[in-house]
């Protein structure tokens, strides 16, 4: 790739990214801004740097349209095109308010009318 033109390395460089963008199937949201995801590992992910800010905080982290994750994030380091960010704290996402009593196996799911 060395051997190539310059304003040719930037084009192929940038079709990349660009591919990477529209394979990206997890976004991050931030507020109302949404980022696309570039990579993402166990204890993290990583944006692109020119799309993201420097974030920290609370974010949500979403599959298309499904929450998966509330993470407490922090950024960790630049590396290349990529912005990468560590958990602090990341918790699976649930539609339901947790229980704060414990459910018996037994109980009745529903009451039939008679």
């Amino acid at each position: 790739m060395d051997h190539l033109p310059e304003n040719l390395r930037e084009e192929l460089a940038a079709a990349q990214k660009k591919k990477a963008r529209k394979a990206a199937h997890m976004r991050v949201a931030v507020g109302e801004e949404m980022y696309p995801v570039l990579e993402f590992r166990d204890g993290g992910f990583a944006l692109d740097i020119q799309d993201a800010p420097k974030l920290r905080g609370l974010v949500d982290l979403y599959a298309g349209p499904n929450h998966l994750y509330q993470c407490l994030i922090v950024a960790s380091e630049a590396d290349g095109a990529l912005m990468r960010y560590d958990f602090k704290r990341s918790t699976a996402a649930t539609d339901k308010a947790p229980l704060d009593f414990a459910r018996d196996p037994d109980a009745p799911i529903a009451l039939l009318p008679r």
